[in-house]
């Protein structure tokens, strides 16, 4: 055979040898955790391109590989890399942790009067000086809430700047844009602005300016603002139309952190909590603390599910969400005279005028194979537009209206099996409510019963809500999943149905493709209470700007107005402390201050490995006297115990409270728990002879052996006759770590017919429509 046969005849068997030999794995993004930043020391980037040479083997690699460097506040860099080099960067000297870069979702006026704090209460001079850091979707410059006219310059502390393609004011002080992926969807802008309008509807809640006349097409209508109108905003836009990336959100935080921010509020999280230091929101805000600044963030929107309560961290104060004493309704009218109330924030007027009605079930596009079946739904190209146009439907389901409205009909009445007392309200691109499925049933024998049938659907009203505040259904719930000694959420704030400042280029309602424009918005989330918990941050910090962010957190957790637990059969695992009240929080009396050893030492005890928390600390003494064991001795401003089914009630804390009130005062505490339950404060009497002085106490709590106990709670309160000083004690059984998930459980699910929602839309993007994106 020839030399030339011979070759043809190896050729497949040379090709199969190169592609066994190349590196045919992707590389993708990884985060490297490297802990404390050595002092004095400015050649981190280089040292982090050195170990990628190392372990890529060529410098060209290395700077190929490498994304972001964080080197200002912290010790990491983000870089591409496949499984087998990310496991050997994670064996070298001084790597903490290695984590695969995913996508964290957004956990997305009178609101602050219903917290009490009042216009007249807001405006000191300090408060100017205060700079509230918002991690999220970028912010409307142009936007009246953030109109820098009367501003001076920033603080002499700041040392921000601006991103590409933006502008900075003396109210918007910096803005930073970062993506790692180095993807732009459709609607996404390359620069700090926001047009996806989250992060300015968080921006303006927090700290943006008062403005008159503020409404949703007429809807709400009055003075809009945040906590402390007169702060100034830093921005780091980490979030897109397609998520928001891990290694973008810890290199925000570490230049937020170098920048001089005072508070940093993060409206976003994963589905569910991560360990500490895998986790960019833990590790980000545990630098955070280190450096004086507080972190709050948003519980995420995974409830009424328990242990589903994410950002669990103890150093950063985690938020649930409530309502306030507003809510709106839709009212609908049928041809018989029938009126129906149903929820939804509608602000399409029909005068009054009525439109022929029918059932989405008897208007399928056959062109296209759909039916009854679907058509039902009302999903989008399900319908016939023949049968639809100049019509106002009936569906069963709730979705965002685009299906009726592609069709040419006129409006929506919608009632779903899954959603049967809806306690928050969507926007929608045409005339819509939300009724129960018992008056679904009225419309529907309505259509049935008569030859024409006609309905007309009114403007929403804003009706007064006794029931406020209660904690809405999509508010993540505890315990706490990583540590359940550490009682989660913290707090509640107002996070439905909030109206405040949006990007005129983003979708005003729940429907994406909606082409309207306005300046303000009305959206809920755990998105919207995070920036009501940083502005009141941000309140307290004004006027002690030298309290550490544990004293802050202790002052907004011990004054929170306290909720009806018959309201919240969840109880503290709902609302944490309760719902805060910022003007009381300015003067707690008492405070339960944490410092970074402190926290070392809760790592420490949970187990933490002693080489890592070194790293982290850049401390050599780390751990070198801890005992591995409960987290009791954290100086937490509450109480959780778990118990294992069978085991007897038993749990002795450790408290330290320091005087930040009057002098001379004397504290005395009492006790509210159920009668099972015993509790004993050693010494229940704590007199105080100086500002700053500090006393310790001892909570002991015994009761029978309990199985199968859901949370049972009361509280421990120190008074002096002008301050009260309260801290939730929450009992109950729970193994650690153990989840509770019915969606990823399949022994509790129906075939089902997925239903997609296509990118943009706020409420697709935040998880407060995840569990509605299925059908029976």
């Amino acid at each position: 055979m020839s030399k030339g046969g011979v070759l043809f005849l190896l050729y497949p068997l040379l090709l199969l040898a190169l592609v066994l030999n190349c590196q045919c794995e992707e590389r993708k993004l990884h985060i490297v955790y490297m802990g404390n930043k050595p002092e004095g020391d400015a050649s981190l980037a280089s040292a982090h391109h050195s170990m990628l040479h190392k372990v890529l083997g060529s410098p060209s690699s290395a700077k190929e590989s490498l994304v972001h460097s964080y080197g200002r506040s912290f010790n990491g860099f983000a870089a591409k890399l496949t499984k087998e080099e990310a496991t050997r960067i994670s064996d070298m000297q001084g790597v903490v942790s290695v984590i695969p870069n995913r996508q964290y979702k957004l956990h997305t006026t009178r609101s602050w009067n219903f917290l009490n704090l009042t216009v007249n209460k807001v405006g000191a001079p300090q408060e100017s000086n205060v700079i509230i850091g918002l991690l999220d979707t970028g912010i409307w410059p142009e936007h009246p809430s953030f109109n820098d006219t009367g501003y001076g310059p920033p603080p002499a502390k700041w040392k921000g700047t601006c991103g590409a393609n933006f502008t900075c004011t003396n109210k918007i002080i910096g803005a930073r844009y970062y993506n790692s992926d180095g993807e732009y969807y459709e609607t996404d802008i390359p620069s700090p602005r926001d047009s996806e309008g989250h992060g300015t509807h968080t921006s303006s809640t927090a700290g943006g300016n008062e403005v008159s006349d503020a409404s949703y097409y007429g809807l709400a209508e009055g003075l809009a603002r945040g906590g402390v109108p007169s702060a100034r905003i830093a921005v780091y836009k980490v979030c897109w139309s397609f998520g928001c990336g891990l290694a973008d959100i810890l290199k925000a935080f570490d230049d937020a952190i170098a920048d001089g921010v005072d508070i940093i509020s993060v409206s976003l999280g994963g589905d569910e909590p991560d360990d500490y230091f895998d986790d960019p929101i833990a590790i980000g805000s545990f630098h955070a603390m280190r450096n004086g600044i507080l972190t709050s963030n948003s519980a995420g929107n995974s409830g009424p599910f328990p242990v589903s309560a994410s950002n669990v961290a103890p150093w950063s104060l985690t938020v649930a969400a409530s309502t306030i004493d507003r809510k709106f309704v839709a009212r609908l009218q049928l041809g018989n005279g029938l009126i129906l109330t149903g929820i939804s924030i509608n602000n399409f007027d029909l005068n009054g005028t009525s439109y022929p009605l029918i059932w989405g079930g008897s208007a399928p596009n056959y062109t296209i194979g759909s039916s009854s079946d679907y058509s039902k739904y009302c999903l989008p190209g399900a319908m016939s537009t023949d049968v639809v146009a100049g019509k106002i439907v009936f569906c069963e389901a709730l979705y965002d209206g685009s299906g009726i409205l592609l069709a040419n009909g006129i409006g929506t009445i919608m009632a779903d099996v899954l959603v049967v007392d809806p306690d928050f309200a969507f926007t929608f691109p045409l005339p819509a409510t939300l009724i129960s499925p018992e008056d679904g049933h009225k419309v529907l024998d309505y259509i049935r019963s008569t030859d024409y049938p006609t309905a007309t659907i009114f403007v929403s009203d804003a009706w007064e809500d006794a029931m406020a505040p209660i904690v809405v259904s999509f508010s993540s719930r505890g315990p706490n999943a990583i540590t359940p000694d550490i009682l989660k959420p913290d707090i509640t704030a107002p996070g439905v149905d909030i109206l405040a400042a949006w990007s005129p280029i983003a979708p005003p309602s729940i429907y994406y493709d909606d082409k309207r424009s306005t300046l303000f918005n009305i959206i809920s989330g755990t998105s919207m209470s995070c920036p009501r918990a940083s502005g009141a941050a941000a309140y307290v910090k004004a006027v002690h700007p030298n309290w550490s962010p544990a004293a802050i957190k202790s002052a907004l957790m011990t004054t929170a107005h306290v909720m009806d637990p018959r309201k919240q059969p969840d109880l503290e695992f709902a609302y944490g402390s309760g719902q805060i009240n910022p003007v009381a929080a300015r003067d707690p009396g008492l405070i339960f201050d944490i410092s970074e050893s402190d926290y070392i030492n809760f790592l420490c005890k949970q187990g933490y490995n002693t080489s890592t928390l070194r790293l982290v600390t850049g401390d050599n003494s780390t751990c070198t006297s801890t005992t591995p064991g409960r987290a009791w001795d954290l100086n937490y401003p509450s109480f959780s115990l778990y118990v294992l089914d069978g085991q007897k009630i038993s749990g002795t804390f450790t408290r330290t409270v320091t005087n930040v009130g009057a002098a001379n005062s004397t504290y005395t505490a009492s006790v509210f728990m159920p009668t099972t339950i015993g509790v004993t404060v050693e010494p229940s009497v704590l007199t105080f002879s100086s500002a700053g002085q500090t006393i310790s106490f001892t909570v002991k709590v015994d009761g029978p052996a309990i199985s199968q106990q859901p949370i049972m709670s009361g509280a421990i309160t120190w008074t002096d006759g002008n301050h009260v000083v309260r801290t939730p004690l929450a009992v109950y059984n729970y193994i650690p770590g153990a989840p509770y998930n019915l969606e990823s459980d399949t022994s509790y699910t129906t075939p089902a017919k997925k239903t997609v929602f296509k990118s943009s839309s706020i409420y697709h993007e935040n998880g407060i429509m995840r569990h509605l994106k299925t059908r029976p």
